[in-house]
Order: C-alpha cells, then sequence, then structure tokens
C-alpha cells in the first residue's frame, strides 16, 4: 500500500496566496482612506478659506487690525453651534427692546450701517418719533473707527433715563446666520439699508470692498429678506454717483445711467439692478434714494468738506481741482437734516411687500429717487465759506482734476421726491457748514479765533456719503 500523498506544499502556497490578497486588500482599503481623508481635508480647507474671504473683505487696514477680524471670525465660527455665539437671553433682550416702536402705528426698522454718518442721523430721528430702531454696523476701518463709536455712543445715550436707547449689533453684512437671527427675533416691518463701502477714489486702492459689500452684502440682505413671513419694506442707498459721464442737467431719474464714471459708481448701479430683480421676481418692495454729496455734523472724514476744514485750521495746503478745460468743479452739497427727512418720507410712502417665504403674491412697489440740494455750489466758494467760518486762509493749490472717477458736476432735480413725499431741502450750504463748522469745533476741542457771518446768494457731489 502506497503512502499518502504530500499536501504541505500546496497547503503552503495557498496559505501564501492568500497572505498575499489580504496585503492587496489591506493596502487598497489604506489607499481609499487616505484619498478620503485628503478629500475631507482639502473641503475644509476650501470652506474655511470662503468664510473667510466672504465674511471679511479686505480693507486698507493695519495687520494687527486685519488680525484682529480673523481671529474674531474664527472665535465666531467655532462656538457657532452654540445660540449664544449670535446672541443669548440678555443679547435678544436688547435687540427686542430697541425695535420696539413707542407710538400708536409705529414702525420697526433695521438700520444697517447705523454707525455711518447718515445711518446715526436716521436711526435717531426714526427714534425721537416713536418707532422701533436696532442698527447694524461692522466698524470697519475705512475711515477712524473711533468716529464711528462716538455715534453709537450717542446713539446708546437716547434717552438713557427711559432707557430708550438704540442697540447697534456689530456684525457684517455678508453674515446671513447674524441676519436671519435678527429677522427671527424681530419682525421688522422696514430695512433702512445705508451700509456699503464708500468713496470714489478709494475704489481704485481696493476694489474687492465694494464688491463684497454693495454687491454680496446687499444680495445677502435681500436673500434673508425674501424669505420672511412678512417680508420687511426696504428703503436703500443708491448714489448720484450713477449718473456717471451724464451730460443732462439737472440730473433726473429718467436719465441714463449706464456710463459710470468709478467702481464705486457701477456698483451702485448694479445694486439698482439686483434690487429690480428681486422685486419681480420676490416681490419685495424696494425704494433706491440717490445721495447728493451730503455733509454736516458727524460727517465723513473722507469727504472735501470734512478734511478741508481739518488742514485749513492745520496751515496745510488743500488741493482744489478744476477741470480739464480749466472750469470750477461744482457740487450739490446737499445737508444732512434734508437728507433725513427724505429716509424718512421714503419710509413713510413704501408699501408693503406682496411676497412671503421666498414667493411672489402680486406687484410689488419701486422706486428711485434723487435726494439732493437742487442748487450746485462751485468748491471754491466751499473753500471761501470755510476760510470765513475758521477766519484762516485757506493755502490753495489748483489743479487738474485727475481720471480717479470724479465727476466735474452735479446737480438734482427732485421733483419726483416732492410729488411722492414731500421732499423740499431747506439749507443752503453756509448755513450748513456753520452747523459743521460749531460740531467739528467741539467735537476735536478746537476754538476758531472769530465768527464770521456768511451769506450766500445762491446755495444748495466728491461722491455721496454714507
Amino acid at each position: 500500500m502506497g503512502s499518502p500523498p504530500d499536501t504541505s506544499k500546496k497547503a503552503y502556497k495557498i496559505e501564501r496566496y492568500n497572505s498575499y490578497i489580504r496585503r492587496i486588500s489591506s493596502t487598497k482599503l489604506l489607499n481609499t482612506s487616505s484619498k478620503l481623508l485628503l478629500r475631507a481635508t482639502l473641503l475644509v480647507a476650501l470652506i474655511l478659506v470662503l468664510l473667510f474671504t466672504i465674511n471679511y473683505p479686505p480693507f486698507s487696514e493695519s495687520g494687527g487690525r486685519a488680525l484682529h477680524h480673523r481671529h474674531s471670525f474664527l472665535s465666531y465660527y467655532l462656538s457657532s453651534s452654540s445660540s449664544a455665539a449670535i446672541g443669548g437671553g440678555a443679547w435678544e433682550k436688547q435687540v427686542r427692546h430697541s425695535s420696539t416702536p413707542r407710538r400708536p402705528n409705529g414702525i420697526s426698522v433695521l438700520v444697517t450701517g447705523a454707525a455711518g454718518f447718515i445711518g446715526a442721523h436716521c436711526s435717531l430721528a426714526l427714534k425721537k418719533r416713536g418707532d422701533g430702531v436696532l442698527g447694524l454696523d461692522n466698524f470697519n476701518s475705512y475711515y477712524d473707527p473711533s468716529l464711528k463709536r462716538a455715534r453709537q455712543a450717542l446713539l446708546a445715550k437716547h434717552q438713557v433715563k427711559t432707557a430708550d436707547t438704540i442697540f447697534i449689533v456689530e456684525g457684517d453684512l455678508n453674515d446671513g446666520p447674524l441676519l436671519t437671527k435678527l429677522f427671527d427675533v424681530v419682525p421688522f416691518t422696514h430695512v433702512l439699508h445705508l451700509a456699503a463701502q464708500a468713496g470714489v477714489r478709494y475704489a481704485m486702492q481696493n476694489p474687492q470692498s465694494y464688491v463684497a459689500s454693495n454687491i454680496a452684502g446687499f444680495v445677502n440682505l435681500l436673500e434673508v429678506a425674501k424669505a420672511m413671513n412678512p417680508q420687511p419694506s426696504i428703503v436703500w442707498a443708491s448714489s448720484s454717483s450713477v449718473y456717471g459721464l451724464n451730460t443732462e442737467n439737472p440730473f433726473s431719474e429718467s436719465h441714463r445711467t449706464d456710463q459710470p464714471a468709478s467702481l464705486y459708481a457701477a456698483t451702485k448701479k448694479a445694486g439698482e439692478e439686483i434690487a429690480h430683480t428681486y422685486n419681480h421676481i420676490y416681490g419685495l418692495s424696494l425704494t433706491g434714494l440717490r445721495f447728493f454729496t451730503v455733509y454736516g455734523p458727524w460727517g465723513r472724514p473722507d469727504m472735501a468738506y470734512f478734511f478741508f476744514t481739518k488742514d485749513i485750521l492745520q496751515g496745510k495746503q488743500i488741493d482744489v481741482y478744476q477741470t480739464q478745460d480749466n472750469k470750477e468743479v461744482a457740487r450739490d452739497f446737499t445737508y444732512i437734516d434734508d437728507v433725513v427727512k427724505g429716509c424718512l418720507g421714503a419710509l413713510d410712502t413704501a408699501e408693503k411687500s406682496t411676497g412671503s417665504g421666498g414667493r411672489k403674491r402680486g406687484p410689488a412697489q419701486l422706486r428711485l429717487y434723487n435726494l439732493g440740494n437742487t442748487s450746485p455750489v462751485p468748491v471754491g466758494r466751499l473753500v471761501s465759506i470755510l476760510e470765513g467760518l475758521l477766519n484762516t486762509k485757506a493755502k490753495k493749490h489748483v489743479i487738474k482734476m485727475p481720471r480717479n472717477g470724479d465727476v466735474p458736476f452735479t446737480h438734482a432735480n427732485v421733483s419726483l421726491a416732492y410729488r411722492d413725499f414731500g421732499y423740499k431741502p431747506t439749507t443752503d450750504l453756509a448755513t450748513g457748514l456753520r452747523k459743521f463748522v460749531k460740531w467739528y469745533a467741539g467735537y476735536y476741542g478746537i476754538k476758531p479765533t472769530a465768527k464770521k457771518e456768511i451769506t450766500l446768494a445762491t446755495a444748495g457731489s466728491d461722491d455721496d456719503s454714507n
């Protein structure tokens, strides 16, 4: 009888084969896991980059301030799973209290850019007549944020004895969750949207900030507003800059606005077209206001009347522009109190939006108005008035206007605003500048050496002002 077959070699080969299969499978699994981990890491990194760039667009600021903004955003992002990241019970109580009207049939208004020039004045005017007002501002450093903080303090002190103050939420228009939270806490009847990246010349240095604020920020606000039930009525700041290279005078709402002379003007014109779209599709009631060179107390330091005052007092030379054909540059300077009346008139005549939850139920109101003074004044005349008020001779340097987006002449036709809500400017340039200089001297602790009476026979933009 023969010996049994030797199976050890066959078993060894099978075991080697199984071992090989296990190694292959393990390697494939490891490669698959590595690829998935790499893809997940790249996706998270991409999301973080997008969030950083969209929510906090670059401004011309120091590295330290930029680092502070990014650190603040990261802290918010890491804690955003908690409602306390946006605001807890005490925060919501402040928001509701500030937004509650104190008069019968009063309105509840979200004012964006409330720490800005026009925003602060409008917030005070609304609150004084008994409306509910909640502010929103990101306090960016386009100009000295301490002036914005001072305006914030002014609003916070309004009728402090009765605790009827104006609360400003510090946040950005591109922060969708924050905007949604505000609308969840308060059913705003109106939005006065004044937040924007302002300034004609700065657009050549930092164009991205204009797109991020004036276009993306506006769209984000409209996206949140369209989904509300009921939707708010929206009054928002366009600009006289949209008239661009228009040569017809005075500027009328029916004139062409398809030739912007600056990126700032182009973003404001884009805003007007975006407003038309959201009105048409979603039934949002939208009113755009084209401001003409707004000036006055608590104004913007980047505006000519403001830095002329500063430079004249400091004995510095000021540049006074002429056109390329040696004509004087003129602006339709509009005093802040007149503009505030126009803003409130637009709010009071704004019809209700017709949509709800993102669906249009019927045609909605869509309007555009000029808010100017109707009397252009040469910039040289502005300087002469300031010289008299400050009792100081300006060191004028007359030069040709550079090609930086400025236009040589603005002149508003306001007949449409007068017809629809009684807008009628009453403050001439001499009177308005006198009030500004008085505020300037008090705010900066400066005492002019003498006061000189100024008269202006004919009175009523650089750009409009936010």
